[in-house]
């Protein structure tokens, strides 16, 4: 896939299918085009919403599984979003 095809897939089927999964309060799809290397970046309200089925067919589109998947626990946050400022377990 190169990076005009998955800036397509996210404009026109990606973007509007994670627009309302319940518990997701932020996502940040990144690429780069040189390494040819694509990721998303979650912020989930718990460990439970992060664990549903998620509406992509991005592994089907660029042909494999993920190679590298981890999970933190958010300590803190700053945002211009009200929605994602002072998340974390600093704030619990």
């Amino acid at each position: 896939m190169t990076i005009e095809e998955l800036r397509r897939y996210l404009r026109e089927e990606s973007v509007p299918a994670f627009e309302d999964v319940h518990g997701l309060l932020f996502k940040a799809w990144i690429a780069d085009d040189a390494s040819e290397r694509w990721g998303a970046v979650y912020v989930w309200e718990s460990r439970e919403a992060s664990e549903q089925p998620l509406p992509s067919r991005a592994r089907e589109l660029i042909g494999n599984d993920p190679q590298i998947i981890e999970i933190f626990d958010l300590e803190a946050t700053v945002s211009v979003s009200d929605r994602l400022s002072r998340l974390g377990l600093a704030f619990e």
